[in-house]
């Protein structure tokens, strides 16, 4: 099975940015409520009962809520520690690919109740993959003027959910 490795983050068309209906694009599905009404074809995997993303959507949800519940977002050496000692999974789960995860990642931080930041994310998403058997590295790093910092996930040494090239935006201060 192949993985994609490519850039997974949602991207809304051109076309669609200015409507008067809401418009919400996830994986590059339209969510507004025309396109939610329409064929099976025009609605995302998550709202045609696709399993394997539904399920991978509650367990990105679940571990953003963990994240908070473990108090990480407070406690940077003890969230970094946990993120470190998750080992991946030996076996490779069948069935998916790092798109479909990035993709239930993206739906599960569109309907957590609070606003998710890039270090949630990416402690989520390389903790769901290791548990999925991909060896996924949350790499953090920082630009220095004007003054950013910016947390992701690699597999393989490619960014993975990402817009930006952050390779070349961001120097890397720390991969675990």
């Amino acid at each position: 099975m192949t993985q994609h490795l490519a850039n997974c983050t949602p991207r809304v068309p051109a076309s669609r940015m200015r409507t008067s209906t809401p418009c919400i694009s996830i994986g590059g599905i339209d969510h507004s409520p025309s396109a939610l009404s329409g064929t099976s074809e025009a609605r995302s995997p998550l709202a045609q009962g696709n399993e394997l993303v539904s399920s991978l959507f509650w367990r990105a949800l679940v571990g953003l809520l963990a994240f908070d519940v473990f108090g990480f977002g407070r406690n940077f050496a003890r969230m970094h520690r946990f993120v470190n000692d998750w080992r991946t999974s030996p076996e490779k789960a069948p069935g998916f690919t790092v798109e479909q995860v990035c993709q239930a990642v993206n739906y599960a931080c569109v309907w957590y109740p609070k606003r998710v930041l890039c270090l949630q994310r990416s402690a989520v998403t390389t903790c769901l993959l290791r548990s999925l058997g991909v060896p996924a590295k949350m790499v953090m790093g920082a630009q220095t003027l004007p003054f950013k910092a910016h947390a992701w996930t690699e597999v393989n040494g490619h960014a993975i959910n990402e817009r930006r090239p952050v390779h070349r935006i961001y120097e890397v201060l720390e991969r675990c």
